[in-house]
């Protein structure tokens, strides 16, 4: 898969508060499904639902043992996230760095 994609695969998956929610909880620390389940008043396939796209997105783990499914975040796709965006913020400020100099030299050849 493509960064292009897998970004495309997490910034979806943050597009929904439920699951942002869930990942808030799961940075305190690790949870099990029903843990993570008793904080929202949705039904069970939903939750189902979102824990699979925050997985296939790659921001969660979830491992078994015995009858217990534990769900842990994973960091590293956000810190792609936020290293593409500071990529992006860099790119925008020094554009708007050129325009705001292009104005200014505008100004002053219309103050001559």
């Amino acid at each position: 898969m493509t960064t292009k994609d897998t970004l495309s695969l997490i910034f979806a998956a943050l597009a929904d508060p439920t699951r942002r929610n869930i990942l808030t909880r799961l940075s305190q620390s690790a949870a099990t499904v029903g843990e993570v389940a008793e904080l929202f008043e949705i039904s069970a396939p939903a939750i189902s639902q979102h824990l699979k796209v925050l997985k296939r997105a790659g921001l969660i783990e979830r491992t078994t043992n015995a009858q217990w499914r534990t769900l842990t975040i994973r960091t590293k796709p956000l810190d792609e996230v936020s290293a593409w965006v500071e990529k992006h913020r860099r790119e925008w400020n020094q554009r708007f760095d050129a325009l705001e100099e292009h104005l200014k030299t505008m100004t002053i050849k219309e103050e001559q």
